[in-house]
């Protein structure tokens, strides 16, 4: 009876637990937090915080239980993120949530969503400079388009032992919108700047809203063939919401089937990282890496919009350039908050959403020819 007390106390995770898991557990429950209590992002810090939680509970090995265990029931959950379904299935719903107006609106301000992807291509070479390889320096990098699915993407095509880190640097910076943008933004912006007033933008047809899904997913998966799995569930989606015929069909993308499979790839990227796997010093400099990415994708469209004010005689907000990075729609209400700051009846939130969605389309496309030049 001794004996079996033994055996069964030494297989509890009590007995099994290492100093990571400890530590990751901490972290899962900072995430928690900061998603319930901070309300940063919660329909994504509360599923992966939970899957750390989930991910380094310690079992014995061969019980089924891991997630890098086949046949497991997380690792069954794994397959959709290493296969790349879960990402292109958030872009449906993203889609289906998206109104196009202001980008169609002013054509121009994509140029800001553009100009925000010098924070991947920056990253990019710092980490190659680092001496990360070619693979996991394009799958650092891509953390600078704030597009958490982007990053999973193209990470479990390059760089699949990465997926943790990376999905949980992007997913945190993505919640941290609020706390990193701002101090940026205002830095790199006088209050002259931020108090400039944008014209409204024009009225779009229905028309226009119809064809431009279509044209526009031929014309990006024409230029980077590689995007077609994000880009074609993106302009699908809104092809959906704008056809108002298959409203039913839009509803489930922008309801149902994207909190579903959030849930699934926020628990299943929580669980991927076990201690022992995701402590280790090129998780830290991803961290870093990915900070750093952030950081200059903000100012990157901050920057060029200021360039083209050389050049406009109608001025726009630089502060909208911020909004750049594809978190959707966070990025665009920080520029609201920021500008009301200075000016409570200035609004830039419309003008905001139309860098901040072509912010999306170009992570896409950027992951595109990351993709092409390193996949083979």
């Amino acid at each position: 009876m001794v004996d079996l007390l033994i055996e069964f106390l030494s297989n509890t995770g009590f007995a099994l637990a290492g100093y990571q898991n400890i530590i990751m557990i901490l972290v899962g429950i900072v995430l928690i937090y900061l998603g319930i209590a901070k309300k940063y992002e919660p329909f994504l810090l509360i599923p992966i915080g939970f899957g750390i939680l989930m991910g380094n509970i310690p079992v014995i090995r061969d019980f089924g239980l891991g997630i890098y265990e086949k046949g497991s029931f997380l690792n069954y959950m794994y397959y959709g993120v290493m296969h790349d379904i879960y990402p292109p299935l958030i872009f449906l719903g993203v889609g289906a949530l998206t109104d196009f107006s202001a980008m169609l609106a002013r054509p121009s301000l994509m140029l800001l969503g553009a100009a925000a992807q010098i924070g991947i291509f920056a990253t990019f070479l710092g980490a190659l400079a680092l001496g990360f390889a070619p693979n996991e320096a394009a799958s650092i990098g891509i953390i600078g388009g704030a597009d958490g699915p982007t990053a999973i993407f193209l990470t479990a095509v390059l760089a699949p032992r990465l997926i943790g880190p990376i999905a949980i640097a992007a997913y945190s910076y993505m919640a941290l919108v609020p706390v990193i943008q701002p101090p940026i933004m205002r830095l790199l912006t006088s209050r002259k700047e931020r108090l400039i007033r944008m014209e409204e933008p024009r009225e779009v047809s229905k028309r226009e809203k119809l064809i431009f899904p279509i044209v526009g997913f031929l014309l990006c998966c024409f230029i980077a063939p590689g995007a077609l799995p994000l880009l074609g569930m993106l302009f699908f989606g809104n092809l959906l919401k704008e056809s108002i015929v298959a409203e039913r069909l839009a509803r489930a993308a922008r309801s149902s089937i994207i909190d579903t499979v959030t849930i699934l790839l926020g628990l299943a990227v929580g669980a991927s990282t076990q201690g022992d796997i995701f402590l280790t010093g090129k998780s830290m400099g991803i961290f870093i890496l990915g900070a750093s990415a952030f950081a200059v994708a903000t100012a990157s469209g901050v920057i060029f919009a200021k360039f083209m004010n050389l050049f406009l005689r109608q001025k726009i907000n630089p502060l909208i350039g911020a909004a750049g990075v594809s978190a959707v729609p966070n990025s665009a209400r920080v520029v609201q908050i920021v500008g009301q700051k200075e000016d409570p009846t200035n609004f830039l939130l419309m003008h905001a959403m139309a860098p901040n969605i072509s912010g999306v389309i170009g992570s896409a496309i950027a992951a595109a020819i990351l993709w092409s030049f390193l996949g083979g």
